[in-house]
């Protein structure tokens, strides 16, 4: 575990230099360097519980270890709890969000780090106008630990976001509770 938390370090380190390499173009989005935190598979798995697509690149996964989540622009997860654990984000690239119920949104860059504290309502996703990456993990995982899927963030909440208004078509969710496997 120490040589994979050193690895982690040293990856964390290289992921924040590729901020520099995010391209912005007046009207164009900001694009990330897949060679440095790769892009992964696509989420078919958790996909009825995205706005959008995302991709997700499990890192030493088989040993617990995080796993780095790609949102392409506009993408967000619904709002969801994490039971009996905590989860931490760590954005390595690209410029997203995280809102949890009830708080301002936090804006994340490249080296923004979220402990989201256990039965917290949130979101986190791509601002409108970028790729994001995040890696993420569960710490704290008490017996009997899961994730409850709520409704989906609709575009009106989504828009009221700083610099987030562009037209897109959502669709409706119901609740879900899942066993807690890591991540999203």
């Amino acid at each position: 575990m120490k040589t994979f938390l050193t690895t982690l370090a040293l990856m964390f380190c290289i992921g924040t230099h590729a901020q520099e390499t995010i391209i912005t173009k007046e009207n164009m989005i900001q694009e990330v360097d897949f060679n440095v935190w790769p892009k992964g598979e696509l989420n078919t798995a958790y996909a009825q519980y995205f706005i959008g697509n995302s991709y997700l690149a499990p890192l030493d996964a088989q040993n617990g270890g995080p796993v780095n989540v790609t949102f392409e622009p506009r993408c967000r997860n619904n709002w969801h709890i994490h039971h009996k654990s905590v989860q931490v984000l760590i954005c390595v690239a690209g410029r997203g969000w995280y809102v949890e119920k009830g708080k301002e949104p936090q804006e994340m860059r490249p080296g923004t780090v979220i402990a989201i504290p256990a039965e917290a309502k949130h979101w986190h996703g791509a601002a409108k106008d970028s790729w994001f990456q995040h890696l993420t993990y569960m710490t704290k995982v008490e017996e009997g630990s899961s994730t409850t899927w709520l409704e989906p963030v609709v575009d009106e909440e989504y828009d009221k976001l700083p610099g987030s208004n562009a037209p897109q078509t959502t669709s409706s969710a119901s609740v879900t509770t899942t066993p807690e496997r890591a991540w999203i």
